[in-house]
């Protein structure tokens, strides 16, 4: 729920308002390759070690693509109606033979990472591979896009705009991300890691720069800018010098798409990791993944990508907006791996607890000076007020200090709590029976590669909120040779927005949205502080309190698909609107098909569609299909009386420039269910062969 609220959410709350230890020992694996050797190794057995044991693995975790909520945007209005781009989980698990250790980090196409998602992926592991993953290396990351499927959060109100939960694309992150897993861990192979970051600068715009102004004058004065420019950037290169892929972490939101967009897509962040992994050997539906690209987040909570402006949330025109930021994000990142040259020397390690955000007792070296506790999770109203790119209801700025409006009075004279200060609270969270609505106990994690530390947090960091927590673990970890401070956003749960104090007493979007009240970020630091002096000393952490498990607490009012229907005399498949005969480069193709709902088959590897070019010999060549961005399928129910059943696909592929001239189709794969007997049959259909000039 992020880069706004919508008004129809804001109307929602307002109708409920009337009423541990040090990280694993590797294990041997069969077929892996050569698995570092368990036992007490000090670290002094890392400094100077150039190897590593590396594997990488992409796996689509596309969701129900027709008529389920989007997760992002909060619109009740927003339901899926078709893809863009598929949504994929891409891991990287890097290992150190020198201490034994090794680390899982996945960056998923996600609107945000739920503590419920982290916790079956870590139980099926365990499942798989005994004690090699846990949750202490293993560290799950969203790019945070808004153009997926919500419904797979375990609490109330990440749901609230999906009625409910949706089982089936819980189902698809969560066998995703752990088949992404399963397959890069059995491809370990001994490699070498190279690090390279830069400022990348004009791709990002600080979306709350009246807040940022509120941090002090000698702070900023540090910084060039309101936002964060630096990309940092992981290659992976095996032995015999196949180059396995990167890992990137760049701060901006992924809003590049509005909030009336129907289509799935991984916004600017997919699209630039489509680029750079088609670069480097295409992606073809079901075919290899052997380099694969992550574009991760990192301290983004008042980033936008939207440099020319725009509406809904999003930029002035989604695709070409999308188009613009992956690009320069793509650029730069081409630019950092051609320049790597930074080989990584050391080993990985990690730390992980978990922590009850709720009841924090602050020391006074990380406030004002005086001691502070953190709060029952609450939002504020200005939440509901949206952010600059993606105004909702009311306005910004609504704080107990100034109150603009009566439910901000209203709320500060009845509703608010001290630990709050200025919020007026529009709905405390963690006061919901019988469970909170909102997770507080929150998972948080370091991990070093070497040099590299990436602080895993389970929240929506603003800009100077991050450098804080950076400098804070940065100090801890200095002596241990680590140069690069990384915040890994959004990872292994989620739970709002963090701002600074001084931003917080403005109650801007990203104010109103840190639950914890107005000490989160000094919390945050005092704990990391705690887990990098841990890991730097070589000494365990307890575990903290286990977070709840609700999987059988979750309620879903999605209705399933009952059956397909068509008219009599047509089949599945069939065409209802034809392809023309002949298209020019930069001309849109189209073929309209007689289709099933998507729900029935979610094609995880496959896809809906294909362009095919005819080859000499006749046969026909995939050229584009729903997995890579070239084309669009997208889905509309059609209410053929009686039944109100029938639904068509259109396939839209915009030909590129320079795409070669000759004879081209448009195909349409799909299921359909019957009504007689409930089974579900694939079908396929064609266009008929159309010239591209």
């Amino acid at each position: 729920m992020t880069a706004r609220l919508a008004p129809v959410f804001g109307l929602l709350l307002g109708s409920l308002l009337a009423l541990g230890p040090t990280g694993p020992r590797l294990l041997p694996q069969a077929g892996a390759a050569e698995a570092p050797t368990p036992g007490a190794v000090t670290e002094d057995a890392c400094a100077g070690s150039a190897r590593f044991l590396l594997g990488t693995a992409r796996s689509d975790i596309t969701g129900p693509a027709a008529e389920v909520g989007m997760m992002g945007y909060a619109q009740v209005a927003q339901k899926t109606q078709g893809i863009h781009l598929r949504l994929y989980s891409r891991a990287f698990v890097i290992a150190s033979p020198c201490n034994g250790r090794r680390v899982a980090f996945v960056s998923a196409d996600l609107g945000e990472l739920f503590q419920s998602v982290k916790q079956q992926v870590v139980e099926r592991l365990r499942a798989k591979l005994g004690d090699v993953y846990s949750d202490d290396n293993v560290l799950l990351s969203a790019t945070h896009t808004h153009a997926g499927v919500g419904g797979f959060s375990h609490y109330t109100l990440y749901n609230l705009t999906t009625l409910g939960f949706v089982p089936q694309n819980f189902e698809a992150i969560v066998s995703g991300i752990v088949d992404s897993i399963l397959r890069a861990n059995a491809r370990l192979a001994e490699g070498s890691l190279r690090l390279a970051s830069g400022d990348l600068r004009g791709a990002s715009a600080n979306r709350s720069p009246d807040a940022y102004l509120r941090n002090p004058a000698d702070e900023r004065a540090r910084y060039p800018e309101d936002v964060d420019p630096r990309m940092t950037l992981l290659r992976l290169t095996r032995a015999d010098g196949h180059e396995l892929g990167l890992v990137n972490w760049f701060a901006v939101h992924a809003t590049s798409f509005g909030n009336t967009h129907p289509f799935i897509s991984g916004d600017n962040k997919g699209l630039a990791a489509r680029y750079f992994e088609a670069g480097e050997g295409g992606l073809t539906p079901g075919g290899p993944d052997t380099f694969v690209a992550a574009f991760a987040n990192a301290n983004e909570g008042d980033v936008t990508p939207n440099i020319l402006g725009g509406t809904n949330g999003g930029g002035a025109n989604d695709f070409e907006d999308a188009e613009l930021s992956a690009r320069k994000q793509y650029d730069f990142a081409a630019h950092l791996w051609a320049t790597a040259a930074m080989p990584l020397l050391g080993g990985v390690d990690s730390r992980h607890a978990y922590v009850k955000m709720d009841a924090v007792d602050v020391a006074p070296a990380f406030t004002d000076g005086a001691p502070h506790r953190t709060c029952p999770a609450a939002i504020g109203v200005s939440m509901i007020a949206g952010a600059e790119d993606g105004p909702g209801f009311g306005a910004e700025g609504a704080t107990c200090e100034s109150v603009h409006d009566l439910w901000s009075q209203f709320s500060c004279s009845v509703v608010t709590t001290p630990c709050q200060a200025e919020k007026p609270i529009v709905l405390e969270m963690g006061s919901m029976k019988p469970y909170p609505w909102s997770p507080e106990v929150l998972p948080l994690q370091v991990v070093t590669v070497g040099p590299l530390a990436l602080v895993a947090v389970p929240f929506e960091l603003t800009t100077m909120a991050g450098r804080r927590l950076r400098e804070t673990v940065h100090a801890q970890l200095r002596s241990t040779g680590v140069t690069d401070v990384v915040i890994a956003g959004l990872s292994n749960a989620y739970a709002g927005y963090v701002a600074t104090r001084e931003e917080y007493a403005r109650q801007d979007y990203e104010g109103a949205s840190t639950h914890f009240g107005p000490w989160t970020l000094a919390a945050l630091q005092q704990s990391f502080a705690g887990l990098a002096g841990a890991l730097r000393d070589g000494a365990p952490v307890p575990p903290g309190p286990t977070p709840r498990d609700l999987r059988g607490a979750v309620v879903g009012l999605q209705p399933g698909v009952v059956f397909d229907d068509k008219l009599l005399w047509v089949d599945f498949g069939d065409l209802v609107e034809e392809a023309q005969p002949a298209y020019a480069r930069g001309d849109t193709a189209s073929a309209t098909f007689w289709a099933g709902h998507p729900r029935n088959n979610l094609k995880q590897g496959g896809t809906y569609l294909r362009v095919q070019r005819r080859q000499p010999d006749g046969t026909w060549r995939d050229v584009a299909h729903d997995g890579e961005g070239g084309a669009r399928y997208h889905w509309q129910r059609e209410y053929c009386v009686p039944t109100l059943a029938c639904s068509h696909v259109r396939i839209d592929w915009p030909i590129p420039s320079d795409a070669a001239p000759g004879t081209y189709r448009l195909v349409h794969e799909g299921h359909w269910k019957s009504g007689w007997d409930g089974r579900v049959r694939p079908y396929s259909g064609s266009s008929r062969p159309f010239a591209v000039r």
